[in-house]
């Protein structure tokens, strides 16, 4: 069994959240700790790490690194290779078949696509293409309207034998809402098949922390939305997940008019009413999904929808600058 503690530097980073790993060690432990930064997945990724072996500690952070460009490798809409790039290449012309892995992450797309009645929908991507927020471009009015069409998740056909097909012409996906934290997830879970047992992993906006801070609750931050070197809440946390979506993540301002990177499927424009949403729970590939869900359906309806949700619990940040918590976390 690995004898190691997976712990991150404290960082602020655009993806919306800061963690705080407020860490006090003995001198004699200092040499040991280990560190990587990595991009993947369109984003920032962080680990920290301690262990009594060196050459172990370089492994388990390989290890991860690794799932996350495998992961990249089969989900990015940027890789003409990756599986997702496949789909949306042949999908609306011929059945096509993927890993189960990724077949499985598409029905959990589904499912919460059905559970928010739309307002998670990786069809967005018929839409949200048009959009480059570096180059500060939106789609015009025309090509809204024409896009618009095409987003529609029943059209995702998911066949037997993990194939799956697109119902009509034009239907283009992006798993962006939901592949970090799926990522995360199983970083984590590879920690904890070799016997690590307080680690914390972050990609983005998306968090996993697995135990507890050695004795003490990690201490997680999220970001102010319209202050950068501020936070809006501080959390003690263990054993969880949190993901926070946010209007300031990719973005730009045009003649007052805040475009940014969390579409609401029904309109093809950015959803409004929110600063950022933050969702707590056990699972990184549900916190994000619901996250960007809660976002979309703003503070009535998000509430509502969390409230029904099991174990998940959800703070949101609205236009005024308030805080709101869901029933779990009311006090």
């Amino acid at each position: 069994m690995a004898k190691c503690t997976v712990l991150f530097r404290p960082v602020t980073y655009s993806g919306g959240l800061c963690l705080l790993s407020l860490l006090w060690f003995s001198a004699n432990v200092q040499a040991q700790w280990h560190r990587l930064a990595f991009q993947t997945l369109g984003t920032q990724a962080y680990i920290e790490l301690w262990c009594e072996d060196n050459n172990q500690a370089t492994n388990l952070i390989t290890q991860v690194q690794a799932e996350f460009e495998r992961i990249n490798q089969l989900m990015s809409p940027y890789i003409d290779s990756s599986e997702l790039s496949q789909l949306n290449r042949l999908a609306a012309k011929r059945p096509v078949q993927v890993s189960a892995e990724l077949y499985q992450l598409l029905q959990q797309a589904k499912q919460i696509s059905r559970l928010s009645q739309g307002a998670f929908d990786i069809t967005f991507a018929s839409v949200g293409f048009y959009y480059d927020y570096r180059a500060h471009t939106k789609p015009d009015a025309n090509q809204l309207q024409r896009a618009r069409q095409y987003v529609n998740y029943q059209s995702i056909e998911l066949l037997s034998d993990n194939k799956v097909q697109f119902a009509r012409d034009g239907v283009k996906i992006d798993l962006g809402g939901i592949a970090k934290g799926y990522a995360v997830e199983r970083g984590i879970s590879l920690l904890a098949q070799q016997g690590i047992q307080h680690a914390q992993l972050t990609a983005g906006g998306d968090s996993r922390l697995l135990g507890d801070k050695r004795g003490k609750p990690w201490l997680v931050g999220i970001k102010h939305p319209r202050q950068e070197d501020k936070y809006a809440a501080r959390l003690p946390l263990a054993n969880s997940a949190i993901s926070t979506s946010g209007d300031y993540e990719r973005y730009f301002i045009e003649d007052g008019v805040r475009y940014h990177h969390i579409i609401d499927p029904k309109t093809g424009l950015s959803a409004n009413g929110l600063f950022s949403v933050s969702v707590l729970g056990p699972d990184t590939t549900q916190t994000d999904a619901l996250s960007t869900t809660l976002f979309v359906l703003g503070l009535q309806h998000g509430i509502e929808l969390i409230e029904q949700i099991d174990n998940y619990e959800a703070i949101f940040i609205d236009a005024n600058r308030q805080m709101h918590f869901s029933s779990g976390l009311s006090q």
